[in-house]
């Protein structure tokens, strides 16, 4: 296996891995994850940055606005557009601003 720029990292599962950023993700429990594709072609950040707000479903995403979506650590910019289709598809919408 070739050496990867970054410093060596194990999870508590004991998976071995390299990261050069401060992302404490380790990439094989990542990988292992069983997500739905109900939000569509995100970022794998962005599908964490929704896990871990407890966002599981659109309906759930519904109640949420963009400004506070961009809040969340992993969305971006891009994924605004992706999410709000993804809802669009299903008769929803984000939160509007009050």
């Amino acid at each position: 296996m070739a050496i990867s720029n970054g410093t060596l990292r194990i999870c508590s599962n004991g998976h071995r891995y390299y990261k050069s950023s401060s992302c404490p993700v380790c990439p094989t429990c990542d990988g292992q994850k069983n997500r739905k594709d109900e939000f569509g072609k995100l970022s794998a950040p962005a599908k964490r940055a929704l896990e871990d707000a407890g966002i599981k479903s659109l309906v759930e995403l519904s109640n949420y606005s963009e400004s506070e979506l961009l809040n969340l650590h992993g969305i971006g910019p891009t994924s605004i557009p992706k999410l709000k289709l993804a809802l669009k598809g299903q008769r929803l919408s984000l939160k509007l601003k009050k």
